[in-house]
């Protein structure tokens, strides 16, 4: 288990001393390994951001935590993705590169920074909200790059060509 792991493995672990009489079920990384998702097509559940104490720690790509970047966790989705995740109560998006691994409860899909949390209107006070996480451009194994459904607006507006 490498540091990331152990470090979120010891925030489930306090998470769950403290909501005893919360039905939340956490995942156990080292036994439960989805399968990557290569197929760039969106998704929909619940998005949490990370908490404030994973600033500076590494990520499974090897980069620091940034809490106002543009980082993001997901358990299927290759590192490297870049994707558009959408709050479905608000319409507010923000593009988010995935880093990282988790979350490690089921029914989340995806771990933000505290930064994009706020910016597609999840506020700490919520804590969750149900969002679409639309991949735009997605690493496969061999080099190449999946493009998904949304790849056309989302190089339109934030300026990515096919040669990023």
């Amino acid at each position: 288990m490498n540091k990331t792991h152990a470090t979120a493995c010891a925030a489930i672990l306090a998470l769950s001393a403290l909501s005893a009489s919360a039905q939340v079920l956490y995942i156990d990384p080292a036994t439960d390994k989805p399968k990557p998702d290569l197929s760039a097509k969106p998704r929909t559940g619940k998005a949490s951001f990370y908490a404030k104490f994973f600033g500076g720690r590494t990520m499974a790509d090897g980069t620091p935590m940034r809490l106002d970047g543009d980082n993001a966790a997901s358990r299927t989705l290759p590192l490297g993705t870049v994707a558009r995740v959408t709050n479905l109560s608000t319409g507010q998006s923000a593009v988010v590169t995935i880093r990282d691994r988790g979350p490690y409860v089921h029914g989340r899909i995806v771990d933000l920074s505290p930064a994009t949390a706020l910016q597609i209107g999840i506020t700490p006070k919520m804590g969750l909200a149900m969002v679409e996480v639309a991949p735009i451009k997605v690493p496969l194994p061999k080099g190449g790059v999946r493009w998904g459904d949304v790849a056309e607006m989302a190089r339109a507006e934030d300026g990515l060509t096919r040669e990023q």
